[in-house]
């Protein structure tokens, strides 16, 4: 893109508002230097990666890169060899730690965020570089003493000598005999020597060195004789410390110069990803998005172009109005390639033409433009604007001249992939020449299928459009009432230039308005009129299209709701015939668990009490099972031909005429007149004539079992029960479930073994086998059987 274009354009002044979002000097030079591009994969890269970015910012809203530097010339030239200041160290640790946080914060979201958790994988993190820095340097960028064993040896060392060195001349100011001679009773420093301040006539009572003189010359600064050789050994230590502190600063940029590429690598992507974080941001506050990006591209036919061409902009801003802007929808490429805008002057035609070429140049560049979500921008090669006055007088050139230079160079370099913004064309010149010439240029780009939206006040202009196929008309608005713009875009009528009403508006007199209106020729004064007329017309067409629009969207959504509604009304119902159901089955359960136990302690004890109460149990049951719950019923959705008359087998699908459900057969007593079901998990035994046998299933489930079955048994079973280890009250349930699977496998002998112990499950066990209808008799085993541990059952 050219730079006179982008200036026109003012692209230069988003560069700028962009740059304020951004954190730290690397990311902001990405943003003053960011222009359209001509790849439309990279565009469409870029607008992804924005897009995440403003997911991110809705994840994470405090997000952010932390405090990262530009460090890259400091690693440069450490990697020469130039040892780094501390501070410069720690700033560069700083960073690195940021970068590691940045890192893991952006790969966490790596699923949602693919683009943004590629980006991120790419910082290198240099964890051991980070932990040396911090072992060696203080906040402060001092150099501790943890950061070599050397250095804390000295260190120690110094401290040591200074303690000795300040003791000894402590007592000397100290000393009854010096008080006389002693100007203060303080130790000093002078040149790194630690002295003491002597009156002057008193010199010679200390023998040492003098280091300075006050001002007055009554002092004398003195390193006595008695401690020049510790002063010595500080001087010398502090040498050492410095030489040490020296190395261990150099050791540390060798060690980052060494990283050098990982580190520049790291500093360019997070500044990439603040970059991006900068768009989202920028996009947040001005409500933008990203635009659907396509290739600009002509098709056969005149003006047209496929999806890929199609530029729509809905609901656009121009996005250095702020509120000020007024939204404009328009499409061009898909039925015309050239819009003709027309209009009062001041009525925004010029902000409506900078308005399509900046978010063009916006979107191309990857940045997210004030618009609809669904707007849709080609990539275009080259975005070209005529706009303004540029009179060059050092130049000599008019502003006709200036503005035909311009085309001519637009003429030159646009293609049928470019954008060509024209303003005012043919203007400034005699006006039937400059309409004449206004035409032709728009027909030379329609020839080349270039997309073109040009500014006009020429009817010439206006009856092109009309009758040109590619070409079309549109119109920035006017309120009929007041004469005032409303700067809102109509595309497909032209618009009247009512320069008489905006000169009246803006205060010229009004006898010269009533002289230029007597002069307007009779014509071009009902053509304005017409115009107007037609603008009013739109405008009563428009508002009715949104009222009966907002009446269709508010019916859809009624329509939404009652369907929603109904859907909860449909699950509710479902959940509380299954609840129903699920309490059916459960109540069951627990009234047959009630008749097991009555049976258990009939069989345990036949005591008057336990028949009483067995009796009383019984009597509740069959007051449950004749309240209204219990009542059989016909099961849903099932007709009385789907049951079917017979015996019923292992296998079967029965339905279970109380709860209302179906169930498959697990056993059969017809003896006892007893069937076992399973439903689901849940297993419960219960009367032959409370179930039903389903005739759709009996085919299938008889041939089955039938296959399955040898023999005259329908079920097997084990020759004995271990009931060793068991609790009384989990011996009941298991004996009368293993006794019944024996009778049914035909078993004529079994053994069951309950062990010695106490004697309590011995006799628990021989007390229901006693009393127990498939039990003909029982016996302690003999030898070989067990002895009294088991008991040998007949059946």
């Amino acid at each position: 893109m050219a730079d006179r274009d982008l200036e026109l354009l003012e692209f230069h002044k988003i560069r700028d508002i962009l740059a304020t979002y951004t954190s730290f000097s690397a990311s902001q030079q990405l943003a003053l230097s960011i222009s359209p591009l001509t790849d439309s994969e990279q565009g469409t890269h870029l607008l992804t990666q924005s897009a995440e970015a403003r997911r991110l910012l809705s994840l994470v809203p405090d997000i952010g890169i932390g405090e990262v530097s530009d460090v890259r010339s400091a690693v440069r030239m450490a990697a020469r060899g130039k040892v780094l200041e501390p501070l410069t160290l720690l700033e560069i640790q700083t960073t690195l730690e940021s970068a590691r946080r940045l890192r893991v914060s952006v790969a966490n979201l790596a699923d949602e965020l693919p683009l943004l958790g590629d980006l991120a994988g790419d910082i290198v993190e240099l964890g051991h570089v980070e932990s040396n820095i911090g072992r060696c340097l203080g906040p402060n960028g001092e150099v501790m003493d943890t950061a070599s064993p050397r250095l804390a040896s000295v260190r120690q060392r110094m401290r040591e000598v200074r303690q000795q060195l300040l003791t000894q001349l402590e007592a000397m100011i100290r000393s009854p005999r010096r008080q006389k001679i002693i100007q203060e009773p303080i130790i000093t420093e002078r040149e790194g020597r630690f002295v003491i301040p002597v009156k002057v006539e008193w010199r010679r009572e200390i023998k040492g060195i003098v280091h300075d003189v006050s001002n007055t010359g009554a002092t004398l600064f003195i390193e006595p004789w008695a401690t020049l050789d510790m002063g010595n050994e500080m001087r010398e230590l502090a040498m050492e410390e410095k030489h040490e502190v020296e190395r261990i600063l150099a050791a540390l940029s060798s060690e980052i110069g060494a990283y050098q590429e990982e580190i520049s690598i790291s500093i360019d992507v997070i500044a990439e990803i603040d970059l991006a974080l900068a768009k989202a941001r920028y996009a947040r506050d001005m409500r933008a998005t990203e635009p659907v990006m396509g290739a600009a591209c002509g098709d056969d036919t005149p003006g047209a172009a496929p999806d890929g061409g199609v530029l729509r902009l809905l609901e656009a801003r121009h996005p250095l109005l702020g509120r000020k802007a007024v939204p404009l929808s328009v499409e061009i490429g898909r039925d015309y390639s050239t819009l003709v805008i027309t209009g009062p002057n001041t009525g925004g035609k010029t902000v409506a033409l900078k308005t399509i070429g900046l978010l063009s140049l916006m979107a191309g560049a990857g940045l997210p433009i004030p618009a609809r979500d669904d707007s849709r921008i080609p990539l275009f090669d080259g975005v070209f604007a005529d706009i303004g006055d540029e009179q060059s007088i050092e130049q000599t050139l008019s502003t006709f001249s200036w503005h035909v230079g311009n085309i001519v160079r637009i003429i030159n370099n646009a293609t049928g992939n470019s954008l060509v913004l024209l303003d005012e064309l043919g203007t400034n010149t005699d006006p039937s020449e400059g309409s004449a010439l206004a035409r032709a240029i728009l027909l030379h780009f329609l020839s080349q299928k270039t997309m073109t939206v040009a500014t006009t006040h020429y009817t010439e202009l206006k009856a092109l459009a009309h009758t040109t196929a590619g070409l079309q008309n549109a119109s920035l608005d006017i309120d009929p009432h007041t004469m005032s713009p409303t700067y809102h875009l109509t595309v497909g009528i032209p618009g009247g230039s009512n320069a008489l009403a905006t000169a009246s508006r803006l205060g010229l007199p009004y006898d010269i308005i009533s002289n230029a209106r007597d002069m307007l020729s009779r014509g071009t004064e009902e053509l304005e009129q017409l115009l107007t007329h037609l603008m009013t017309e739109q405008t009563n067409v428009e508002s009715l299209r949104r009222s009966l629009e907002t009446e269709r969207n508010e019916a859809a959504k009624r329509n939404a709701e009652l369907a929603d509604r109904l859907r909860q009304f449909d699950d509710e119902k479902r959940r509380i015939i299954k609840e129903s159901r699920d309490r059916v089955v459960r109540d069951a359960a627990q009234l047959q668990a009630r008749v097991r136990e009555a049976a258990s302690e009939l069989r345990k004890e036949r005591s008057r009490e336990s028949i009483e109460q067995a009796k009383k149990v019984m009597a509740e049951v069959r007051e449950q099972l004749s309240t209204e719950t219990w009542q059989p019923g016909a099961a849903p959705g099932i007709d009385s031909d789907e049951t079917a008359a017979g015996p019923i087998s292992v296998g079967d699908t029965v339905w279970l005429r109380e709860p209302g459900v179906t169930a498959t057969v697990l056993s059969v007593s017809e003896e006892r007149g007893l069937v076992e079901v399973q439903i689901g998990r849940a297993k419960m035994t219960l009367g032959l004539d409370g179930v039903d046998r389903r005739a759709g299933l009996e085919g299938g489930r008889r041939r089955r079992t039938d296959a399955t079955m040898t023999g005259p048994s329908r079920r097997s079973a084990s020759l004995e029960l271990d009931l060793r280890g068991k609790r009384a009250e989990e011996v009941e349930l298991e004996l009368e479930d293993y006794l019944t699977a024996a009778s049914l496998a035909n078993l004529s002998q079994v053994r069951i073994i309950h062990g010695y112990g106490t004697g309590a499950l011995r006799q628990v066990v021989r007390e229901m086998l006693r009393s127990h209808p498939l039990v003909r008799s029982s016996r302690p085993g003999g030898e070989g059987e067990g002895g009294d541990g088991v008991t040998i059952v007949t059946m």
